[in-house]
């Protein structure tokens, strides 16, 4: 099968799994709403008050926002990891998510909520804080054009307790009754207040995924070495820009609506190229579809889990997430450094 019907076929599937997942998500959560009803809010038959806002102002956008956040955070760390050639690259360990939420913390306290010209504010802060991290971890990290792994994980952790730091300064000047409000978003909260918040998100996800998809062929060549990638016509400076920027603004924009969701863009894209190989070509698809699904079922399960109460979607992936950093931590370390 040629890599453009490996990809098709990988789309589809994941769509087709997305549709299920998203349904399934639409029938659970701390209210007990029956099939019928669910079904019926959706095609927009006459149902109860209550039922429409549950479905449709509730678990609707949060589904929806859940699928876009996961599939750009599974792009974006597909991005860094093909860029870096490195499988422990991913948005939250480099630091980028650190940037974004440092942004998108500056938005709040700015009071940039509510709006759809809100909305695409705050998602261009975040998107400012995670380039600059990302730009920052780069310059660190670099040695001679690579990208050892030891300086790489140094250089996310430095960037990202520097973030950290700030965003606590930034806390303790915030209005005491908002500080609930921002500490639940910055442990993953996927609660958006009606669609502006999806509306943004789709945009950023939209650009940004379309333009890391773009250089999926160039990412592959640089695979080979950034010499033989120049002899055969790839410009690697112009990609690595692209690529950052790009996976940037989807870490960004999901940050900004969602909160710093960790691990996601880590686990999704080395799962989808143990099973698929390293083309991008296929790879990036896939990892947007399987992100998706994946995200869709940690909210689920938060929503679910111990219902009424609910647990942040940022403590599912990382429970989930930490035992596979340390399995890629020791697997690296025992074939060498990079």
């Amino acid at each position: 099968m040629t890599p453009r019907r490996r990809a098709v076929a990988a789309t589809l599937g994941g769509v087709v799994a997305l549709g299920g997942i998203s349904l399934l998500a639409l029938f659970v959560g701390a209210a007990d709403v029956p099939v019928g009803e669910v079904m019926a809010s959706l095609f927009g038959r006459d149902t109860t008050q209550l039922t429409a806002t549950v479905v449709l102002q509730l678990r609707l956008p949060r589904v929806l926002l859940a699928a876009l956040a996961g599939a750009g955070l599974a792009v974006a760390g597909a991005g860094f990891q093909a860029l870096t050639r490195n499988p422990l690259a991913d948005p939250a360990v480099l630091g980028v998510a650190g940037g974004a939420a440092f942004g998108a913390v500056v938005g709040q306290v700015l009071g940039l909520e509510g709006t759809a010209l809100a909305a695409l504010g705050l998602s261009a802060l975040a998107f400012a804080g995670a380039l600059g991290a990302a730009v920052a971890v780069y310059a660190i990290a670099s040695v001679g054009g690579r990208l050892p792994i030891q300086s790489l994980l140094l250089a996310g952790v430095i960037i990202g307790l520097f973030f950290s730091a700030a965003i606590t300064l930034l806390l303790s000047l915030v209005d005491f009754a908002r500080l609930g409000g921002i500490l639940h978003w910055l442990m993953g909260s996927l609660s958006p207040l009606g669609y502006r918040p999806v509306a943004a998100t789709a945009v950023g996800a939209a650009l940004g995924i379309g333009a890391i998809y773009a250089q999926a062929r160039a990412l592959n060549l640089l695979a080979l070495g950034e010499e033989p990638a120049l002899q055969l016509g790839v410009e690697a400076e112009r990609v690595k820009r692209v690529v950052f920027v790009a996976a940037s603004l989807l870490t960004g924009v999901v940050v900004a609506h969602a909160g710093p969701i960790a691990f996601v863009g880590l686990i999704v894209p080395h799962g989808v190229r143990l099973v698929l190989g390293s083309d991008n070509r296929v790879l990036i698809p896939a990892a947007a579809g399987a992100g998706a699904v994946f995200l869709v079922l940690a909210d689920t399960l938060a929503r679910t889990a111990l219902r009424p109460a609910e647990l942040p979607v940022g403590v599912i992936t990382a429970f989930c997430g930490a035992p596979f950093f340390i399995y890629l931590l020791r697997t690296r370390f025992r074939e060498g450094p990079a």
